[in-house]
């Protein structure tokens, strides 16, 4: 069988992958990395850079490339036998590099390459990777006893197995979902493009053998968010509402609930850490991050909630007044909240976030910002051909100014089902030096904006044009890394808390009027955004900006208290230990019923445990970062060169604060942060 997964020589035959691949693909590369492992923990010349550290990499980034394939593929076109296979394989593959992270024999040959002379002579990027080794073994287990070995590698299985049926329970029972409105009266307000959607999906369905009524509503966010903000109908957004907060949990099909979940993961992480030596698994997390403690970090949350509380009870109070005199609500439920925001923007601001769409069609997004990109790095971007998943997704080279192919990309903008929610970016191919030849980085890039409808291209609110930007942000910092050695190339062997920086930092580019003049058109007439509609979407920019920092900050406090000070076994549950930090960092408190830790899919499934702090540590370094580019002109050439060389460039070859103070010329601090949030 030629087997598609195998084929290393160029980008991924997505077309040609069946599950059936699957597992023959990861049978054979894993066979073939454990007789390589056997013979370098054995070879008896001693060990350096060519003869060991380099064949051991070539053989894993052959399992990473063909695994990450097959990851992707159950995030963004999930199936039955999919699934299947990649539930079938993970624990193997987990199995794999928790043997490989203990292996004795191998932590002792990269403590010799450190120990000896010629480990001087190695480059910066080299001695980062032996020094990131060596932390990893120690931090995988190769230095417990036997027992204890065996007991951590028995919780790295368990622990990705129960990650993934966690993010599967999610999925599923909001693809399970479906409301249906039979009165077109019962959807005043909502947009009638996210009308025409529902309306399109219920006609499918009825095509497809059961008549279905009107107008199909869902869980995905391009159905739900449009009527959680505009629909007129409070009962449909109560509907709606509770349907998504009490998704994965009790509420629903027992089989799909992730409260038990959420305790397995809290108990295995726990004990994990506690046999590596520290207190809990904040410590253990903390250990590859730019923050040193669990303390610090709570600190620094609880520093910028004592900032930004009196703002965000101010934007409450100002939206229940508005909501009495306005509205006739004497009380504000929590499916109320977007609705009275969306009215009160509009009557403060007089505009509207289905106003602003319309300047945002997908066709002048794109080159809108490639061309940010293009001005401040001396880049070009062109639309390319590359073999994808689905039809929609769409594939981009970048070319330096000598027309060199210096990375490429995919996007795969739309919503759809069996695709996971929200949006993020993954690294598809690394940058890497092989003889003469440098392999270009390739990603993927995800969001869930709505699809193209009535024969006008897709739509973007404000909101989803910031993330684009952001998703952007991601991947340009895997693709313009200069950094040859695959280690710390791109993301690679960037602190978490740091990998925010660059995604965070192009979101600032929305709110530039010498950006949006020559990006945002509308979609009937070509009119640019006029500059009165930019003056005031800029006036609304931190429009209840004091809320949305302190329901950050309340998931953050969660996360971290979760993972430091919390016992699973104990008497609170998670859910009364998050009522409990509301209680003191919250000005929203949402009903009962809410369940939101069964579908906090980021710490659970998705790489933030006792990390999601992250988001606000780096908005930090990025609000600081962009500052420079406000002082010396957004769009200015010599200080993108500048980020690009110092930050993009250098992935994780040197530590994020030495890269943040190699480009800023002094180390980070808040102001920019408060400034930009519009609380100073």
């Amino acid at each position: 069988m030629n087997n598609p997964l195998l084929d290393f020589s160029g980008l991924p035959r997505f077309p040609e992958i069946e599950a059936a691949h699957v597992t023959p693909a990861i049978e054979q590369l894993l066979s073939e990395n454990r007789a390589l492992l056997e013979k370098l923990a054995n070879e008896s010349s001693a060990p350096d850079w060519d003869n060991f550290v380099s064949p051991l990499e070539d053989a894993n980034e052959r399992l990473s490339r063909a695994w990450g394939q097959v990851s992707h593929l159950n995030a963004v076109m999930n199936s039955p036998a999919l699934r299947e296979v990649y539930n079938a394989n993970l624990p193997i593959l987990t199995a794999y590099y928790a043997d490989l992270s203990q292996n004795e024999a191998l932590f002792a040959r990269f403590k010799a390459i450190k120990a000896s002379p010629n480990f001087d002579k190695l480059g910066v990027a080299q001695k980062k990777i032996i020094e990131n080794e060596l932390r990893d073994f120690v931090l995988g287990g190769a230095d417990l006893p036997a027992d204890k070995k065996a007991r951590f590698k028995a919780i790295q299985e368990e622990l990705s197995t129960v990650s993934a049926r966690f993010e599967e329970n999610l999925l599923d029972t909001t693809n399970a979902y479906a409301h249906y409105v039979e009165q077109e009266a019962d959807l005043s307000g909502i947009p009638l493009d996210a009308v025409q959607v529902a309306r399109e999906a219920a006609e499918a369905e009825s095509k497809l053998g059961e008549r279905k009524p009107g107008w199909k509503f869902t869980l995905n966010m391009p159905s739900y968010m449009p009527v959680l903000q505009y629909g007129d109908n409070r009962a449909l957004r109560e509907t709606l509402y509770r349907a998504y907060v009490t998704r994965a949990s009790e509420f629903g099909n027992p089989e799909l609930d992730n409260t038990a979940l959420v305790t397995r993961i809290l108990t295995l992480r726990h004990e994990a850490a506690q046999l590596l030596g520290f207190k809990n698994y904040a410590e253990e997390s903390l250990a590859t991050k730019m923050a040193e403690t669990p303390a610090q970090v709570l600190d620094f949350l609880n520093q910028l909630g004592d900032r930004a509380k009196p703002y965000a009870q101010r934007d409450l109070s100002e939206l229940r007044q508005f909501s009495r005199d306005e509205l006739g609500m004497n009380e504000l439920a929590a499916w109320d909240i977007a609705y009275a925001s969306e009215k009160l923007r509009v009557k403060r601001y007089a505009f509207s976030d289905q106003e602003v769409k319309q300047y945002f069609p997908e066709n002048q997004v794109l080159p809108g910002m490639f061309k940010v990109v293009e001005t401040i790095y001396g880049l070009s971007i062109h639309a390319s051909q590359a073999p994808v998943w689905h039809q929609d997704v769409k594939f981009f080279d970048i070319r330096d100014q000598s027309n060199q192919l210096i990375g490429q990309f995919y996007l795969d903008l739309y919503a759809r089902q069996n695709k996971r929610g929200g949006a993020w970016m993954d690294d598809t191919i690394s940058r890497r030096r092989k003889g003469e030849v440098i392999q270009t980085p390739v990603t993927y890039l995800n969001c869930n904006f709505s699809a193209p409808v009535g024969g006008k291209p897709a739509l973007f609110t404000h909101d989803e044009v910031i993330t684009l930007f952001h998703e952007f942000g991601h991947g340009l910092h895997h693709l313009l890394t200069q950094v040859e050695e695959m280690g710390v190339s791109g993301i690679n062997g960037v602190e978490w808390d740091a990998v925010e920086l660059p995604s965070q930092f192009m979101e600032n580019f929305c709110w530039e009027w010498d950006v949006l003049k020559h990006m945002a058109r509308h979609v009937d007439t070509g009119e640019v955004l006029p500059r009165t509609l930019f003056d005031k979407m800029l006036a609304a920019k931190n429009f209840q900006g004091g809320m949305q920092t302190v329901r950050q900050l309340e998931f953050a406090l969660f996360d971290m208290a979760l993972h430091s000070d919390f016992s699973p076994e104990g008497e609170q549950t998670p859910l009364q230990l998050l009522k409990q930090i509301r209680s003191r960092i919250a000005v929203l408190i949402p009903p009962d019923y809410n369940r939101f830790p069964n579908n906090f899919s980021h710490i659970f499934a998705g790489g933030y445990g006792a990390g999601y702090y992250s988001y606000k540590w780096a908005e930090v370094l990025s609000a600081d970062a962009y500052s420079l580019f406000e002082e010396n002109g957004v769009l200015n050439e010599e200080t993108g060169h500048r980020f690009w060389s110092e930050i993009l460039g250098m992935g994780g070859s040197r530590t994020a604060l030495e890269s943040f103070v190699a480009f800023r010329g002094r180390e980070p601090n808040i102001d920019a942060l408060l400034r930009h949030n519009g609380m100073v």
